[in-house]
């Protein structure tokens, strides 16, 4: 029974789709973008008129019943859906490793899909717009439907990613300033440790200095 047992979390265990490894949270949005909440390495704001790792066209206004522009965003954002073409994807090539990546989701609708891939351009993960927010109601100047998504990596997935498809079988699935959080470099590491190194020095030099003056 024990070993039935045993085979069964195993399977389980295997079953676990690679989502796992990719984590997603969300905020309500604000009318002013506030950032992506971590440090990032790089912002992707689309306001240059063009973006070489983007797909699809950029967009400057919003246009009724074809897209909206997301609740905080300025400049140009992105847009996909049967009016603006779907899907399209934004290429993470050589920014990896990476720890983290946000960006601005606006009026998320039922009919939106994210999709995380490989280098290979493999499905990492796949989430809904009624798994970011629900109801998913693409209300257009709600915070709570305009929102901060943060897709957070574990593992092996750091340096896996390689894309984020935007689906939309409907007009529209908006983003605006994708944010980038990369692994630092080993160099990096290395003079971070070594500040705290020098920071803790310091702080024992200043208490010998205090209990010889006591």
């Amino acid at each position: 029974m024990k070993k039935y047992l045993l085979a069964l979390t195993i399977a389980a265990a295997a079953a676990v789709p690679s989502q796992a490894a990719v984590q997603l949270s969300s905020v309500a949005g604000n009318a002013t973008y506030q950032g992506p909440g971590f440090a990032a390495t790089q912002i992707f704001d689309f306001n240059g008129g063009s973006e070489a790792r983007w797909d699809r066209a950029i967009f400057t206004t919003s246009q009724n019943g074809v897209r909206a522009r997301p609740l905080g965003s300025t400049g140009g954002f992105i847009s996909v859906g049967p009016s603006d073409g779907s899907p399209g994807t934004f290429s993470l090539a050589g920014l990896g490793p990476l720890n983290a990546i946000s960006f601005l989701w606006g009026s998320v609708d039922t009919y939106n899909t994210l999709q995380v891939l490989d280098q290979d351009g493999g499905l990492l993960a796949s989430f809904l717009g009624s798994q970011v927010w629900n109801p998913a109601n693409g209300n257009q100047t709600a915070t709570a439907t305009n929102r901060l998504v943060r897709l957070d990596f574990t593992g092996a997935t750091k340096n896996e990613v390689g894309a984020l498809r935007f689906i939309s079988t409907n007009n529209a699935f908006e983003v605006d300033n994708i944010a980038i959080a990369a692994v630092p470099e080993p160099a990096t590491w290395a003079m971070m440790i070594g500040g705290f190194g020098l920071i803790g020095a310091a702080a024992r030099r200043r208490a010998r200095a205090t209990i010889a003056y006591a």
